[in-house]
């Protein structure tokens, strides 16, 4: 079996940053629909006004972290050969919070990546989701994917 492109790319090398994007209240509105959660911390902007720790409405943290794929993808991280799947988190943090109408984009790091003898290669990436103008980025973790080669696509729907 082919192995997909194992990263050659130093621990630490930044590779690739996304354009940056506004969060609306829609984009909140439709996240609280979808996880049944619809705390007025997020949904709620006159009880935020009269009761909320924030001034205005925030994200939910796994609205931010829930763009790590769509902005990786953006950044140009992933190797146009090779599929990827998301294994996971080893560590993340919700580092700031993300107040409606700010922008944020995803900043990505190659941590390190090791082939495995199922053909697939395990990658660490590095990932903050940084709000613009503020110095705390929303959330800050190490991101597990998993690449496999074109002819291992096929068992994934097998």
């Amino acid at each position: 079996m082919n192995q997909p492109p194992v990263p050659t790319h130093e621990p630490g090398t930044e590779l690739g940053v996304s354009p940056w994007h506004v969060i609306t209240q829609d984009d909140i509105d439709l996240f609280a629909r979808a996880t049944h959660d619809h705390d007025p911390m997020h949904v709620d902007p006159d009880w935020c006004a009269r009761k909320g720790p924030f001034p205005t409405t925030i994200a939910f943290g796994f609205l931010s972290l829930g763009l790590t794929t769509h902005l990786s993808h953006e950044a140009g991280i992933w190797p146009p050969d090779a599929y990827a799947l998301n294994y996971g988190f080893d560590r993340v943090r919700f580092v700031a919070p993300v107040p409606v109408g700010a922008r944020v984009r995803g900043r990505f790091t190659f941590l390190g990546a090791t082939p495995r003898v199922d053909g697939t290669v395990l990658t660490r990436t590095g990932v903050v989701i940084e709000i613009e103008g503020e110095a705390r980025p929303a959330v800050s973790g190490e991101w597990l994917g998993l690449m496999f080669p074109p002819e291992a696509q096929r068992r994934l729907v097998a």
